[in-house]
């Protein structure tokens, strides 16, 4: 029988392709160099930038998404958001420098398929997408096991219920709004970023003032600080470019 299209073996072969997300050169060179090296991976494309993202995504297909949370034109929470609802968001890992248990559950119940720290080894971010290609979820280990008691015991999560002078105490698209105002992002920046009314998000700003006991859009980004939620802070002088392959920052 004449053969038609890819042969199984060729299929098995092909490379995961990978696009990657990430807005400090270093991490991302780092990552660059550490895929090249894989036989069974390589870099489809990279961008630090949320709007090129969405292009990428829909021009490059890419088998697996690498996304840091922080972009300078957008938030990587959004940018799965936007991709989710509309049908095209790849499996996707998110590697950042935002605190675990602050923010995993959140980005997982939002569409995400993985969800680790930069502080990670690189061995451990090339085998997590090769997993999240294969259909698997991938956390730490140490997250891993609270997602399974609170599974197998009905508990709420660890400081997931904690009153209202905590992140937990907030609902995602109010984290979001947070996010962005300690950015210093005006409510129609955060509006097009969120796709949503600045009504909307003048809604929002308000309910975060009440839950959080503050009056002013300052007091609201210096309790974000407080917090030490990183990665996701109001602008600051960029750090030197790590080195590669290096991860941290």
């Amino acid at each position: 029988m004449a053969s038609t299209g890819i042969t199984n073996h060729e299929s098995r072969i092909r490379p995961i392709r990978i696009l990657l997300v990430e807005d400090h050169p270093g991490v991302r060179e780092g990552l660059r160099s550490a895929i090249e090296c894989q036989p069974d991976l390589c870099v489809a494309g990279e961008t630090d930038r949320w709007h090129a993202a969405m292009r990428l995504v829909r021009e490059l297909e890419p088998d697996v998404v690498v996304l840091d949370l922080n972009l300078p034109d957008g938030t990587g929470w959004s940018l799965l958001e936007q991709l989710r609802s509309l049908g095209t968001l790849p499996p996707t890992l998110i590697l950042t420098v935002c605190s675990e248990a602050i923010y995993a559950r959140r980005l997982l119940r939002a569409g995400a398929r993985g969800y680790l720290m930069k502080d990670e080894p690189v061995a451990s971010v090339l085998q997590a997408i090769r997993d999240i290609h294969a259909g698997a979820m991938v956390t730490s280990p140490g997250l891993r096991t609270q997602l399974m008691l609170e599974a197998l015991q009905c508990k709420e999560p660890p400081g997931e219920n904690i009153g209202p002078d905590s992140p937990s105490a907030l609902s995602e698209r109010e984290m979001q709004v947070f996010s962005l105002l300690a950015r210093g992002l005006a409510n129609c920046h955060i509006a097009m970023h969120l796709g949503i009314s600045q009504k909307s998000v003048h809604t929002y700003k308000t309910r975060l003032m009440g839950k959080l006991q503050v009056r002013t859009t300052p007091e609201l980004t210096a309790l974000f600080h407080a917090w030490q939620v990183p990665g996701m802070a109001a602008p600051a002088p960029a750090p030197a470019p790590a080195p590669a392959p290096a991860l941290n920052r």
